[in-house]
Formats: structure tokens, sequence, C-alpha cells
């Protein structure tokens, strides 16, 4: 998830060894809704209560070992938990 901020990229977040990890201390703000450019099934392996939420729905808490998809250019934002967001990311599209 990127953020655009005045010709600046910011990332709330860190890639560790195919795992993307997000920062429970990063601003609220910087979980904006975004699409991706590609289809992505979402593993998450840790953390305590996140939730994502799809355009036009109500947000859905993720629980490690949940997995889901996320279409291409389909509207979503994260919503922050207790701890940090661990997942495992594969595009479908490459």
């Amino acid at each position: 998830m990127a953020v655009h901020t005045g010709g600046k990229l910011n990332n709330p977040y860190k890639d560790e060894n195919g795992v993307r990890v997000f920062d429970v201390k990063a601003k609220s703000s910087e979980y904006v809704w975004h699409r991706d450019e590609d289809t992505r099934l979402i593993e998450v392996l840790e953390g305590d209560g996140w939730q994502v939420q799809f355009n036009n729905t109500l947000p859905l808490l993720l629980i490690p070992g949940m997995v889901f998809c996320v279409e291409s250019k389909e509207y979503h934002r994260l919503i922050k938990g207790v701890n940090d967001l661990k997942i495992k990311i594969t595009s479908l599209d490459k």
C-alpha cells in the first residue's frame, strides 16, 4: 500500500523475506483507500484486530490463517489493529 503525498511516496509497511509487515505505529492516515494493479492472494500470518474493507462493504476482521483475494483495481483499505500485521502476498496476474 503506497500513499502519495506531494510527490513523496510513503509506505506504512516493510517487506521482509517475502512477508509484508504493516506497522501498527504508523499514522492511521497512512492507511488509505487504494487500488493495486494486479490481483493478489493474501494470507494473514500474524496480527490482532486488523480489518480490511472493500468498497461498499463493512470491514472484515483479519484472522491469522485466513486467505482472501483482492481483485485488480478493486478499492480497499486496511484498518489498524493492536499490533503489527504480517501477511504473505501472492500476485495472481504474473
